[in-house]
């Protein structure tokens, strides 16, 4: 088997990624919010030797969306379900998306730092900006959102005071001399003194230094100042693109800036999104497809689509064009989801009903529907020319979508020596093939 090896994630968005997925005869209503059956899910994922479950997540119920009651929109808080994942799995990794907006960063490393021990090393920390709106605004005690650029501004901060925390341990701080009475070693244990512009941090965490030095940092982030977040401090990230030219262009431009920021391009791993319809033949798969866009309701298209672009869009003919957009410049929301979305929208010509349908999936990943040799042959080409270093799987409705990647496409790459047979290592950073980082407080020579 060759060296080089496709990662995989199992991005976890019950009970699936479909607009419509909750109303697929495969989707349960005993399913919501059910730990058993998630349990099933990771453990098949685990079986199939993903590199990580991916769970997402948000801060508002968005009740203020036309579509809200037609939508599955209650999901588990994710350190709660990945502590729980974490006591019934063995070797797959665990991350959770945390907004860097709406949390404090003492708590939000603590947690990590919790969840990397209690899983032996297989935690990981998505690291998200939130844009929600006053809904999630108002959740929290104020009175508007940040704007885009000072939501980054806070997050680059946040992300260098947890990294900092999680450091504030050494990793031989814990003496644990019960003869002479000493728990542990005061001058390895480290005051931080963060002063920022967004935040104050004194520190130290009262956990010791995770299991992986750090948890492995992902990043989603496209926009430029993601691009910059992402180089200077992200090990994974979860990216959308719909054509090899784009992704491979994407690919080159964040690895690119990496050098300035002292790190090697092997440092980070570009997984982006893949939503998949596999069938036995191309006409099965594609009927699948054809079954799920039936599903769903116009609201929901509607406002999906809006959100990505916006632009409130319930207001023109769902078989007319897209009304006249704003300027890039002008989106306080996902920038990078917004161009996206428009880039797609001019690109192919779609009305409003054909562009929601076509992203009422893969919300603007890419989406791949054929046989598993289909499949498996366009993530191929993806990995082999400088496109990705791997893929976050999105199963269009859980459980099926799920099992027919795991019993058809995977035995398809592994056969070709493109993903794995069995785990190489116990963490998530071995897997990954990530180094664990040195402690930045024991690595130089400071007064302590």
């Amino acid at each position: 088997m060759g060296n080089k090896q496709i990662r995989l994630g199992a991005f976890f968005m019950l009970p699936g990624h479909h607009a419509a997925a909750w109303r697929h005869p495969d989707a349960e209503r005993e399913h919501i919010l059910n730990f058993d059956f998630i349990k099933e899910q990771a453990l098949v994922a685990e079986r199939g030797k993903f590199d990580m479950v991916f769970l997402a997540d948000g801060v508002s119920a968005r009740t203020t969306s036309r579509a809200f009651e037609h939508e599955s929109t209650s999901r588990f808080e994710p350190f709660t379900l990945l502590s729980g994942l974490a006591a019934v799995t063995k070797n797959i990794g665990l991350v959770g998306t945390v907004s860097t907006t709406y949390n404090e960063p003492f708590n939000v490393a603590r947690k990590f730092a919790s969840l990397d021990h209690l899983s032996n090393g297989r935690a990981a920390w998505n690291v998200v900006t939130t844009s929600a709106g006053m809904e999630a605004a108002r959740n929290f005690g104020l009175e508007q959102e940040l704007q885009h650029h000072e939501r980054y501004e806070r997050a680059h901060e946040f992300v260098d005071v947890a990294k900092k925390l999680w450091d504030s341990w050494e990793d031989d701080s814990i003496v644990f001399n019960q003869e002479a009475g000493i728990y542990a070693d005061k001058s390895k244990v480290h005051t931080i003194n963060f002063e920022g512009k967004h935040l104050s941090v004194g520190g130290p965490l009262n956990i010791s230094r995770p299991v992986q030095g750090h948890p492995v940092v992902v990043q989603a982030g496209s926009s430029e100042a993601g691009k910059e977040l992402a180089a200077k401090t992200a090990e994974v990230i979860f990216t959308a693109w719909q054509t090899l030219e784009e992704a491979q262009a994407f690919y080159q431009d964040v690895k690119g800036r990496m050098a300035k920021y002292g790190r090697h391009p092997d440092e980070l791993k570009i997984m982006p999104g893949v939503y998949p319809i596999v069938g036995k033949t191309l006409e099965e798969a594609q009927a699948k497809r054809q079954q799920l866009l039936g599903l769903i309701p116009e609201a929901v298209g509607v406002a999906r689509l809006s959100n990505n672009l916006g632009v409130d869009l319930s207001g023109y003919p769902v078989d007319g064009p897209l009304p006249e957009l704003p300027n890039l410049s002008e989106i306080n929301g996902n920038k990078s989801r917004f161009q996206l979305v428009k880039d797609i929208a001019e690109r192919d010509q779609l009305t409003i009903r054909q562009l929601y349908q076509h992203i009422a999936g893969a919300r603007g990943h890419r989406e791949i529907i054929g046989t598993p040799e289909q499949i498996a042959d366009q993530l191929q080409e993806w990995f082999e020319n400088g496109a990705a270093d791997g893929f976050n799987i999105m199963p269009p409705v859980f459980p099926t979508g799920l099992l027919d990647f795991v019993d058809y496409v995977i035995p398809v790459l592994q056969k070709r020596g493109l993903f794995r047979t069995e785990y190489s290592g116990t963490t998530l950073r071995e897997n990954l093939g990530l180094s664990r980082p040195e402690n930045q407080f024991s690595k130089t020579s400071i007064v302590r």
